[in-house]
């Protein structure tokens, strides 16, 4: 049976970590918000817990969840081929609504589904995410929503969605404020030359190219 936590008092927040950290641990999914929407977690490196994930959402193995993390740090242990430019971005904008793809480090142990040897990652600007994070490690997260569905700007509407195949519910309020229109992070490819955005979201390509210039934008190819 799913249980929500709300993590708005004090007592029930420390209550609802914990138990977020034993559901993650024994390969269950939980709901945890973000700074953008709410999301479905597993543990990263399970592939039967991204696979419930997977399956919680109506989702197959072609559309691959990213991985937050808990710090910058973190990128060098999951990544490869970390660009100057790539570190520059995470450096500006992490935490915050910004996902980087990278090529995955061949070590690790873990199948997110078909990413052809990628990973994409990203540092939330949330204290309930991050405090999360700190204590598990990284984590698959993808929008807490059936596929196709609007997704959740709190637990409630996750679980309206998501019902039983979640372990833990952590409610925190809406994310983000209410009445705000949910948006969700950029995504820029960091494995080629130069960056390139992939989906647009909380932050435009005028504010990347403040700190990396020759990011290109969806549709725009160098020229020759």
């Amino acid at each position: 049976m799913s249980t929500t936590f709300n993590c708005t008092d004090a007592a029930d927040r420390s209550e609802g970590l914990a138990a977020a950290q034993a559901a993650l641990a024994d390969r269950q999914c939980v709901v945890m918000p973000t700074d953008t929407v709410y999301g479905i977690a597993a543990d990263a490196f399970s592939p039967q817990a991204v696979a419930t994930l997977l399956a919680a959402k109506g989702r197959g193995r072609k559309m691959p969840p990213p991985v937050l993390v808990p710090r910058p740090q973190t990128m060098d242990g999951l990544a490869t081929d970390v660009s100057d430019e790539a570190r520059a971005l995470a450096d500006a904008f992490w935490p915050g609504g910004l996902t980087l793809i990278f090529l995955a480090q061949p070590s690790l142990t873990w199948d997110l589904g078909e990413t052809k040897g990628t990973v994409a990652l990203r540092m939330p600007d949330d204290e309930l995410a991050l405090e999360l994070l700190a204590a598990t490690g990284p984590l698959a997260v993808s929008s807490a929503n059936r596929t196709g569905h609007p997704s959740a700007q709190t637990a409630a509407q996750a679980m309206e969605q998501l019902a039983e195949s979640v372990d833990v519910y952590l409610e925190d309020g809406f994310r983000p404020a209410e009445g705000a229109t949910a948006v969700p992070s950029t995504i820029v490819d960091c494995t080629s030359s130069p960056l390139r955005v992939v989906r647009e979201g909380t932050i435009s390509l005028e504010t990347l190219r403040t700190v990396v210039p020759d990011v290109l934008g969806l549709g725009e190819t160098v020229e020759a």
